[in-house]
């Protein structure tokens, strides 16, 4: 059998399984969808979600989404969300910005940021932190395709994410998509903002739209239209700018980011 051959029959082996590991987690997901009807689900813990941008460019929106998503999963027995990156990658993806995300509800005191010198040290501090109960939410910014991050690394973060029930969000950049054992990718992508209502010409509401490439959580739609308020994320339901669309209502808290951290601990 020629290697390119063998190579997509193994390729799809590993996601026949992944499937099957993926169910449990992905059935709790629809179930409590299907309970709260429309607007952006609010997703339960234990899921690994990979969220692709076009570019490292696009990551603050990333960042924003997994970020908004891990606020509304903090309670008194969960306190903590984790945010772990290459040091090599600080100065081109940035960090959390503090003051932002206090005025979208979430606390910096809550955001620990790890930076660690490899990749060898990255996937140990992910599984680590993931193992750890009072752990709500981890974000791990990845720059690029590295070598070690492959199928059977990201099977035993799906595992141990599902196992312990800790939300994994795993930003990623580019077009190519790597085999992975994660429950959801999402492809999001910046899109004509809202009007501004205090200026015509000046800048309004973000908006992003946000697309299911793997998964299903919300019966055949897989697409949605989310933008930034102070009460959190919005959903419309048309992709024009005009600020008069109809909201639907969510349950997801709102986020920003920007490159300066404010009021973070910190570890490395």
């Amino acid at each position: 059998m020629p290697p390119q051959d063998r190579r997509q029959r193994l390729d799809a082996l590993r996601d026949t399984i992944a499937g099957i590991e993926r169910k449990p987690a992905l059935i709790e997901a629809r179930q409590r969808v299907e309970a709260e009807g429309d607007g952006f689900p609010q997703l339960p813990r234990g899921l690994v979600q990979e969220v692709y941008a076009d570019a490292s460019r696009d990551g603050g929106g990333s960042l924003a989404f997994a970020l908004a998503q891990a606020r509304s999963l903090l309670n008194t027995r969960r306190p903590s969300i984790f945010y772990v990156q290459l040091a090599q990658d600080a100065q081109a993806l940035g960090l959390p910005y503090g003051p932002g995300l206090t005025w979208f509800g979430l606390d910096p005191a809550s955001l620990t940021i790890v930076r660690t010198a490899d990749m060898m040290e990255f996937l140990w501090a992910t599984e680590e932190i993931i193992s750890c109960r009072a752990v709500a939410a981890m974000v791990a910014d990845i720059k690029g395709s590295p070598r070690l991050l492959n199928f059977t690394a990201s099977r035993r973060l799906s595992m141990r994410a599902s196992s312990n029930k800790v939300a994994l969000f795993m930003l990623r950049y580019g077009s190519r998509q790597e085999t992975s054992a994660s429950h959801l990718r999402w492809r999001l992508s910046s899109q004509p903002g809202s009007k501004n209502p205090y200026d015509s010409k000046g800048l309004g509401a973000a908006r992003w739209r946000l697309r299911l490439e793997k998964g299903r959580i919300a019966g055949q739609r897989t697409e949605w239209l989310l933008e930034w308020t102070k009460n959190g994320l919005a959903v419309f339901t048309s992709p024009s700018t005009d600020s008069s669309f109809a909201r639907q209502s969510t349950t997801v808290p709102g986020a920003v980011s920007a490159l300066l951290g404010d009021r973070f601990s910190e570890a490395s």
